[in-house]
């Protein structure tokens, strides 16, 4: 998926990239949606999303969650930019790509939405945010899109990123 930018890709690609049969696939998984979608999973636990999200909820603070979360979501973005981007490129024609991210981008969005309800129960949220409002600006600026921009397009570095997002949004949603 990440040499062809995921357009494309069928079940007898994968299988001979894996040096199998295509049944052989077809016996671990029913469609290319089981199969992408194991993809993502296995990504993610080799890439340790577990502990990464484990640290930010083991946070003392809604605003030590915030600056976690940006340090964490923007190293992960780089780990994972190829399937992230195959998979960000092909949402809208392959039903396989659609949900899995849709999937990945459900727990970005729980995650960001959990941070501000905490930063709200801290009473550290800026006044003049709603938790929904904080929520879905959080999510915006983080979103994989805003990571691509600033990393790949203007050539930022990770901890740029990191640095100046952990500024910007302690900025504007702390009290």
């Amino acid at each position: 998926m990440e040499e062809t930018n995921g357009q494309g890709v069928r079940m007898a690609d994968i299988a001979k990239a894996a040096h199998v049969s295509r049944q052989a696939v077809y016996l671990h998984f029913k469609n290319r949606i089981e199969l992408i979608s194991a993809t993502t999973t296995y990504v993610d636990e080799v890439k340790g999303l577990d502990d990464r999200l484990k640290k930010v909820q083991q946070a003392s603070s809604g605003k030590q969650m915030l600056d976690v979360y940006i340090d964490e979501w923007g190293r992960y973005l780089e780990e994972i930019y190829g399937l992230a981007k195959a998979l960000f490129e092909t949402r809208h024609s392959d039903d396989a790509s659609a949900a899995a991210w849709a999937k990945c981008m459900a727990c970005h969005n729980q995650g960001c939405r959990d941070i501000i309800k905490v930063l709200h129960q801290d009473k550290a949220l800026a006044a003049d945010w709603s938790v929904k409002e904080a929520g879905d600006m959080l999510c915006t600026s983080l979103s994989f899109q805003t990571w691509e921009q600033l990393i790949i397009e203007h050539k930022w570095s990770v901890e740029q990123y990191v640095s100046q997002m952990t500024r910007m949004l302690n900025a504007s949603l702390l009290a």
